[in-house]
């Protein structure tokens, strides 16, 4: 199944990148942030507030750039990882960016964490013409390459996200009547408006669609309206926090509808236990990485590369959470995105070898889904499998679905 959102447009051809870049091999350029012994990126995470159950995607991305400099850095130069908590709050966000960008004077940004936290840097960043790497959020937004050159997200995009839900439950669910739980910010119109695009002319089976704000205590009476509407399919977009609560007082109040699961929360140790295993089972999500509670992959060499990580630089975690998954993927995608710069350690560069991946195999992703960039494709991931959550572990079911971009 596609969603046509955007089309794949080659970039510089890998001969024509190499003979540039041998030219350039004689002598060393920098920017601010990298010299001949260090490279410094800057991150930031709510290890507080209502997002801190992301907090350990931080740890886990600090934890990896030790283990680089234990094997001797990046062509010889140690990474400086300079992570700061922002509480989930943009103005904080603000704050402690440009003290990174005006003080600290990183070469760029990496993995920064939330959709309203990045947006409210996005336009600084660009002008300041300092690279936004992977941002740890995956509104569609991030994709805008002309307006917004030095941005690029990671993850597949909500919006398409979204669609797949929506053409699911179309095809698959008699007689549907939606309702819907969203974030109040562009995180959650994001999805929002995906879902709707993927209703089509249907979108009048949403009966009821309600929202939240991170500083509300719970999100209990939402959930009391939406069974009221006599909701048969709950479409949940939420963070861990929030989507936990709502799956438990669903059980609570004996609702159960057919569940969908953003992304974002399908940590089975951050959202699914906190909900309780058994008012989990049936959710629908859809993935990209493979999730750590499914045994399928116990003797995957890369699962088992992973693990024996886990237990040498972050002993204790809990390895059923899937956000130690992803931080240690993205991880990788930056490592080799530097390494390729060579002794060119600009931003300008930087951003070419980020616009220069083609169907390159980043540790964890789902088999079948690889990375693929250009200076005119943003999105490096634009591939989801569906699951659904059986037991104690997600259960991948379909085929691998990709989607084009515009």
């Amino acid at each position: 199944m596609k969603t046509s959102r955007r089309s794949f447009v080659g970039g510089v051809s890998a001969a024509a990148a190499l003979s540039v870049s041998g030219v350039a091999l004689a002598q060393k350029k920098y920017d601010d942030g990298a010299t001949d012994k260090e490279i410094k990126i800057g991150h930031t995470n709510p290890y507080s507030g209502p997002a801190s159950s992301y907090g350990v995607i931080g740890k886990c991305e600090e934890a990896y750039w030790k283990s680089v400099n234990e094997r001797g850095g990046i062509n010889g130069r140690m990474v400086k990882f300079v992570t700061m908590d922002d509480g989930y709050n943009p103005a904080k966000t603000v704050e402690v960016v440009r003290q990174m960008v005006e003080q600290d004077k990183v070469l760029c940004l990496f993995n920064t964490l939330g959709t309203p936290t990045n947006s409210a840097i996005h336009r600084y960043m660009n002008q300041k013409k300092v690279p936004q790497l992977y941002v740890s959020t995956g509104a569609s937004k991030w994709g805008k390459y002309k307006e917004f050159p030095w941005t690029m997200g990671f993850q597949p995009d909500y919006h398409t996200e979204a669609v797949i839900y929506a053409k699911h439950i179309l095809a698959t669910v008699k007689d549907p009547k939606i309702g819907v739980l969203m974030q109040n910010d562009d995180y959650g119109k994001d999805y929002w408006e995906g879902f709707k695009e993927g209703l089509g002319k249907d979108v009048n089976k949403v009966v009821k669609h309600v929202t939240y704000e991170t500083t509300d205590p719970t999100v209990d009476s939402q959930i009391i309206q939406l069974k009221d509407a006599g909701a048969n399919v709950f479409f949940n977009i939420a963070i861990p926090k929030f989507a936990a609560q709502a799956i438990r007082k669903a059980a609570d109040i004996g609702w159960k509808p057919i569940q969908y699961l953003n992304n974002v929360s399908s940590s089975v140790a951050s959202t699914l236990k906190p909900a309780g295993l058994e008012n989990s089972q049936g959710q629908i999500t859809a993935l990209y990485l493979m999730d750590p509670t499914d045994k399928q992959w116990n003797d995957n060499a890369e699962m088992k590369t992973w693990r024996a990580w886990m237990n040498k630089y972050m002993p204790g975690a809990n390895q059923d959470d899937g956000n130690y998954i992803f931080a240690y993927a993205v991880s990788t995608l930056m490592e080799e995105t530097l390494k390729r710069c060579g002794d060119t350690l600009t931003r300008e560069n930087l951003m070419k070898q980020a616009t220069s991946f083609k169907k390159y195999r980043v540790p964890l992703l789902l088999p079948g889904i690889t990375v693929s960039t250009s200076p005119t494709d943003y999105y490096p991931i634009q591939s989801v499998q569906l699951a659904r959550f059986k037991g104690e572990t997600w259960e991948l079911f379909g085929d691998i679905m990709s989607a084009e971009g515009s």
